[in-house]
């Protein structure tokens, strides 16, 4: 945690609420993710459940799943913590927050952070240890400052950096938690690998809220589709897909007092 009186305090300032533009507005969205699955660039899912879901800084939570004195995961943060801030204000609980990018560690120095979040520099991984990770390459050619995959760029494998790496069970081993109530993922394309090691924790966590990268060109829509399967018969129902079609929002159901209503 980093406080100091000159940091600028980003989870207590409220933002304002602006019209989004009809490019960036959920209903052109949905219109453009209907259209990408009929060419097959996106896959054809649909949810399982139906959940009074929250949507908290661009994301959709149950929250009634979250205990009082729970813990959250996010992995990837970058120089976005709206989220995090949003559901330590209306859950009160404890995030931890992980990132290993430069930029992001600098960054998250600068803020008033409130006591319930946590940071660690480290990269979650499907093993321990070190990962080379590269600058994102933007539609414009120019690299991502913010942005790092472990994925392999031609264009910026000159500026690629080591950085620590857990795995889930790890992490949860190092910080002494036995259960997770809601574990965030943006992990630019390792999700993927991550998920087949979660899958095997003898207490999943209740949430998972993953944005799936099967976009990028060196993945594949079927990675997703596979990785969705998996997590179904691990016990996951599927409980939203955001307007974009990269947000899933996933409920254990062994976590729920009672069967939820299927779609």
């Amino acid at each position: 945690m980093f406080r100091t009186r000159q940091k600028r305090s980003m989870c207590k300032e409220s933002k304002q609420v602006q019209r989004k533009p009809l490019g960036k507005s959920d209903g052109f969205r949905r219109f453009k993710l209907a259209l990408k699955r009929l060419s097959g660039r996106e896959p054809r899912l649909k949810p399982d459940l139906k959940l009074p879901l929250q949507r908290l800084g661009g994301w959709w939570l149950y929250p009634e799943l979250v205990r009082p004195d729970g813990v959250a995961y996010s992995f990837g943060v970058g120089e976005d913590i709206e989220f995090e801030c949003a559901i330590i204000a209306a859950r009160s609980i404890n995030v931890f927050a992980f990132d290993p990018t430069p930029n992001s560690i600098k960054w998250l120095e600068s803020q008033d952070l409130p006591a319930q979040f946590h940071f660690h520099p480290w990269a979650v991984a499907d093993r321990d240890g070190h990962l080379f990770l590269y600058p994102r390459i933007k539609r414009d050619g120019s690299r991502s400052k913010v942005m790092y995959t472990m994925l392999t760029q031609p264009e910026a494998s000159e500026d690629g950096i080591e950085v620590p790496a857990r795995t889930v069970a790890s992490i949860m081993a190092a910080l002494g938690h036995q259960q997770v109530d809601v574990m965030k993922m943006d992990v630019e394309g390792a999700e993927y690998g991550i998920l087949e090691n979660l899958l095997n924790l003898p207490h999943p966590p209740s949430q998972l809220l993953i944005e799936f990268h099967h976009r990028f060109p060196a993945l594949d829509v079927s990675l997703t589709v596979g990785a969705v399967a998996a997590l179904r018969n691990a016990g996951y129902g599927l409980a939203r897909i955001s307007s974009s079609g990269r947000e899933y929002t996933f409920i254990h159901t062994g976590s729920m007092g009672k069967p939820a209503e299927c779609s």
